[in-house]
Order: structure tokens, then sequence, then C-alpha cells
């Protein structure tokens, strides 16, 4: 059994459908209502998050608008302390905490992905400012 909620409700609808319609083109259709009405939720949840990141964008208050840029600056801010300050202070504090990169690196990942999909927006003539 999966431990996605989803593909489990998938695996037990499918499960329930071949014991009630023996019939494998029966079943093979009720499979596929049951798959298109699953898709069709996942459309509706992604089409509304969408909808959200837009009045999010458009907002001028930092609270609701800022945080992608404040994500930004604590990744900056997190590469300059590891590349910089903490190769200075491992000089005259041995016991100096380093950052764990994994996670830093991940962060800058995906702030990448999202600035390259910003520039496009841009290039496209689709960004809002």
């Amino acid at each position: 059994m999966s431990l996605d909620p989803v593909t489990a409700v998938l695996d037990i609808g499918s499960k329930v459908i071949d014991r009630l319609w023996p019939d494998p083109a029966t079943a093979a259709t009720a499979k596929l209502e049951l798959f298109k009405l699953q898709q069709a939720g996942e459309l509706t949840q992604i089409t509304g998050q969408l909808e959200i990141n837009k009045v999010e964008a458009a907002s001028t208050s930092l609270f609701v608008a800022g945080w992608r840029p404040f994500i930004g600056w604590i990744c900056g801010m997190g590469l300059a302390y590891q590349f910089l300050v903490y190769p200075i202070l491992i000089a005259f504090a041995p016991n100096i905490v380093q950052l764990d990169m994994g996670t830093l690196i991940t962060l800058l990942g995906g702030l990448l992905g999202l600035s390259t999909l910003r520039t496009v927006e841009k290039l496209n003539n689709v960004a809002s400012k």
C-alpha cells in the first residue's frame, strides 16, 4: 500500500471496482472514471494555488509579497557566512558552528529555479512589473 493518501485511495478504489464488476471492460471504465475524478480534483487544487500566488505577488505588503525576497536574503546570508565569515572565524574560534550545506544548496537550487522562471516571464512580457 502506498504512503501517498491519493494513491492509497486509488488503490483501494481499484480493488473495490475489481470486486464489484468482474467484467474487465466495465471495471476498466469504472477505473477510468475514478482516475478522472482524481485528476480533476488535483487540477482544481493546482488552479486554486496559482490564483493565490497571483494575489500574493500583486500585493504591496512586505509581509505578503516579501517572503520570496526574504528567503533569498536568508540564503545569501547563509552562503556569505559559510564561505566568507566562517573561514575567518575558524582561525579565532575553532568550535564555531558550520552550516548544513546540503540544506543550503537545496534552498539555493530552488531559488535559482524560481529566478529563472521570473526571467522567462520578463522576456515574454508577462511579468507584472
